[in-house]
């Protein structure tokens, strides 16, 4: 019990050393910029955080997972947050905060909403945002927690609206459907109802291409950089839709033909 004790407070310590390194060696570098630089500054930050991510995602967590996980948690809300800096350096790292958190405590079903939500969103990554979040179900069931089956809903809508996978959708909301008519959860039924409808839809309708177009127009609506908001567009224009900025500045998207 000594040992274990010892062990854990020896890599507290450690990590607490190696991320107090990091950013120790950010400031030495940051020293002499100034206010100007702030696009400099916030390039370097960003390159900070994804060393600290990368360092935690492979460190053993000796029993202190959970630990670890609502603390990435926290970094992740401060980093999402800062509209200054999102707007230089936007938002690709939020696949790497939810890659830690889901490796150390992949129950945590709350941070699956705003990994969906930053990912595919914001950073335009819903591939990724579903490889986080098909790793992460390895590790749930039905009951474990109540609402897991929420993840498989996240993972359908982002495989239907914006991968255009109408199959793995349609999987995803079958799941989704029966994990939640197995779980306590006092909701669970009506995701139930809704889950299986979905899924039934898809079985009988093919994918949608006006859903995915405009599912990329709220991407190109919300994204801050300039990188997201050109895959936005890319996305569109690869589905036959566009881009259209009216004189009064307001954008709006132009739909291609009916077939």
């Amino acid at each position: 019990m000594m040992q274990h004790r010892l062990i854990s407070s020896l890599f507290i310590i450690a990590s607490l050393m190696i991320v107090s390194g990091l950013q120790i060696k950010e400031l030495s570098r940051l020293r002499g910029f100034d206010g100007s630089k702030n696009a400099v500054r916030n390039e370097l930050n960003t390159e900070t955080i994804s060393a600290q991510l990368e360092l935690l995602k492979h460190l053993p967590a000796f029993g202190f997972s959970n630990i670890v996980a609502d603390g990435v948690f926290l970094q992740f809300l401060q980093y999402f947050g800062d509209d200054i800096a999102r707007q230089q350096t936007g938002y690709q790292l939020s696949p790497k905060f939810f890659e830690v958190i889901t490796a150390h405590e992949p129950y945590f079903i709350e941070s699956y909403v705003f990994l969906s939500a930053s990912t595919t969103l914001y950073a335009g990554l819903p591939e990724q945002s579903v490889e986080v979040m098909t790793r992460g179900l390895e590790y749930l069931a039905p009951n474990r927690p109540p609402r897991a089956y929420f993840v498989w809903r996240y993972k359908g809508i982002d495989e239907l609206l914006f991968l255009g996978d109408a199959a793995a959708a349609q999987q995803s909301f079958a799941t989704a459907a029966e994990w939640a008519e197995d779980s306590i959860d006092p909701e669970s039924q009506t995701a139930a109802e809704l889950s299986r409808s979905m899924a039934e839809f898809l079985s009988k309708k093919p994918e949608s291409k006006y859903a995915q177009l405009n599912a990329w127009f709220s991407v190109f609506s919300n994204a801050l950089d300039e990188s997201t908001r050109n895959l936005a567009i890319k996305q569109i224009e690869a589905l036959g839709g566009s881009i259209d900025t009216k004189p009064d500045g307001n954008v709006t998207i132009n739909y291609p033909p009916k077939d």
